[in-house]
């Protein structure tokens, strides 16, 4: 079962800095470090799914129906 623990403004800033940086990927493509902003699909998802897994290995929760 997915554990949502990803709040709305948390959301909102992954999947803006996830796509950013997918986005420059795509603007750089001579760039030999342009493979690290490949990276963007960790927030991208993370924000899409409302779910990430280190925060709930530690505990923590920016969703306000989740926080006890």
């Amino acid at each position: 079962m997915l554990v949502r623990n990803v709040g709305t403004i948390d959301r909102a800033i992954r999947i803006i800095v996830g796509a950013a940086l997918i986005l420059s990927f795509f603007l750089f493509p001579d760039a030999g470090w342009r493979w690290l902003l490949l990276i963007g699909i960790v927030p991208l998802v993370t924000g899409i799914m409302q779910s990430c897994p280190a925060y709930r290995l530690f505990g923590i929760s920016t969703c306000p129906a989740q926080r006890g």
